[in-house]
């Protein structure tokens, strides 16, 4: 087997990229690296990672990309940061692992598309594309067993907080600032937007119901009209972003697609969110709940936050990674390759403004 040198392109939100770029054998994380100006909570996260795994800080990613002989870049910075280390690793003939969201701007999506295909890299989007219950499902689609897919309904609802929900705070309290309460969440892990600018629940998490109705369907979306809210949480609602959302897709090939989606708080669900996929094709339906195969596990002084329902048989990193290997080694595509990426986030772009304006929106399709 090929093994790879990876870089990790600062870490400030949770570590699970990295350790998973790292669960596969062919894969070695050699150093971490970032901009020497980012500032003093972005430094200390990326040294507990490189102390983690035993491998050098260094502030200056362009000096770690050549002294440590690198060949893949994992970047898993704030999310405005994405595309412009993913770019610089691409001008670097690296091979890019990426956090989602892929930008939250289309324009930044577009030169690293330019930049990747100019470059004859491999690019993955992180995504959930391999869970078991996916790949099941993507068996019995793959061998007609409901036919061709007519319609398909995806309800992605994460059962965790964020925050004092709405309406708990007086009308003389200042706006709860984004970066801020993003920073102080990280230890409980409810952070996945963590950055400068304020994103909702469709710009941080629609990649991954939108991912899984791709990977279904195959097909295009080519519009959308969508419909958000700040319904749960006070920081959505201060920064104007949703916490919950409904969108129609319409597809090539006549297919219909919905998704609603949602951040809906840890009471509300034992386990991780009620995540389900609904089919209907021409010969039959199909329905998959995303968690199985799962265990309930109950004890007495349980920790609050532990989830009650632990899944099983789960090699998704591992499998994300073998598939990047033999991206690399073969010149095949990957799971998530950097077109799907974006065309994900112009459907998340066109379902916010179908939003704003209450229209029907055309998806910009590169």
């Amino acid at each position: 087997m090929n093994s790879y040198r990876c870089a990790v392109l600062s870490i400030v939100k949770h570590a699970y990229v990295p350790r998973g770029v790292a669960s596969h054998p062919q894969f070695e994380l050699v150093v971490v690296a970032d901009d020497a100006a980012q500032p003093d909570w972005v430094h200390e996260r990326n040294q507990r990672l490189a102390d983690e795994f035993d491998i050098p800080y260094v502030k200056d990613v362009e000096r770690a990309v050549s002294e440590y002989n690198v060949q893949v870049a994992v970047v898993s910075s704030e999310a405005e940061r994405h595309c412009d280390l993913s770019v610089r690793a691409a001008e670097a003939g690296l091979h890019i692992v990426q956090d989602k969201p892929m930008s939250d701007r289309l324009s930044e999506c577009d030169r690293l598309v330019e930049a990747v295909e100019r470059n004859g890299v491999k690019f993955v989007m992180w995504n959930r594309n391999f869970l078991p219950a996916l790949v099941h499902a993507r068996q019995l689609v793959e061998a007609g067993e409901i036919g061709d897919i007519r319609a398909i309904h995806c309800d992605f609802y994460f059962a965790k907080d964020c925050g004092p929900p709405v309406g708990s705070r007086g009308p003389d309290d200042p706006p709860i600032n984004w970066l801020e309460h993003q920073i102080a969440a990280h230890v409980d892990g409810s952070d996945g937007g963590v950055g400068r600018e304020p994103m909702g629940e469709l710009k941080i998490e629609g990649i991954y119901p939108l991912a899984y109705i791709h990977s279904l369907t195959g097909a295009a979306v080519k519009r959308v009209f969508a419909r958000t809210a700040s319904h749960f949480h006070q920081v959505h609602a201060d920064n104007n972003v949703d916490d919950l959302a409904t969108v129609t897709l319409e597809m090539a090939g006549g297919i219909v697609g919905t998704l609603a989606i949602g951040r809906i708080g840890a009471s509300s669900h034992p386990d991780i969110g009620e995540i389900k996929l609904h089919l209907t094709g021409d010969k039959g339906g199909l329905v998959i709940s995303e968690a199985r195969p799962e265990v309930g596990i109950y004890y007495r002084g349980q920790p609050p936050h532990e989830f009650r329902h632990q899944r099983i048989a789960v090699d998704n990193d591992f499998l994300i990674m073998e598939d990047f290997a033999r991206a690399i080694e073969t010149g095949s595509e990957t799971v998530l390759d950097v077109r799907t990426g974006r065309a994900i986030a112009a459907t998340v772009e066109a379902a916010l403004l179908s939003a704003r304006t209450n229209e029907v929106v055309n998806v910009n399709s590169a």
